[in-house]
């Protein structure tokens, strides 16, 4: 069994890189966030309303324990990599690809959207200090980081693609 998971803030690009490396490698590929909200039947932001987002992390927690044991690829929630036991599952369980791409790139993709709720409730510089703490948590948890600035989508999923096929024998 080896799992590839895409982690990185929200917005960088990995549930797209997700669903395009699944096509380039022919495996399987999941959304956490999909996954948890099909389970739960409620929105992300219904669970952060009703439960709060130490809930909604102990369910990403939950699903990094509990999910397929098959070979799959698997964009992660971008709060992830701040639990120290979801980073230990996901180094032992597969490879760990960093989206890097920068908060300028992330800001223009994820200023609008309603179904992020710390979008909703953060200020620009709020959400700029939580890239900032996160990015380090990224680059701890990762075995391979891929910047994202300036490279188109095809690009980025190609190099990933490449650098799974590489890791895959040892």
């Amino acid at each position: 069994m080896y799992k590839v998971y895409l982690v990185g803030f929200m917005g960088s690009g990995k549930s797209a890189v997700g669903r395009r490396l699944s096509y380039l490698l022919k495996m399987p590929y999941y959304d956490m966030d999909k996954e948890i909200v099909n389970k739960q039947k409620r929105t992300i932001p219904e669970i952060f309303e009703q439960e709060g987002e130490a809930h909604f992390r102990q369910l990403e927690t939950d699903f990094l324990q509990n999910f397929r044991k098959e070979s799959c690829i698997i964009s992660t929630g971008g709060g992830v990599a701040m639990n120290e036991e979801n980073v230990r599952i996901m180094r032992n369980t597969g490879l760990v690809l960093y989206l890097d791409a920068t908060f300028n790139d992330i800001w223009m993709r994820i200023k609008n959207d309603k179904n992020r709720p710390i979008v909703q409730s953060s200020t620009k510089e709020e959400l700029e200090q939580l890239y900032n703490k996160r990015k380090r948590a990224y680059k701890k948890a990762t075995h391979i980081t891929i910047l994202t600035e300036n490279r188109p989508l095809r690009q980025v999923t190609e190099y990933a693609g490449y650098q799974v096929n590489r890791l895959k024998g040892e």
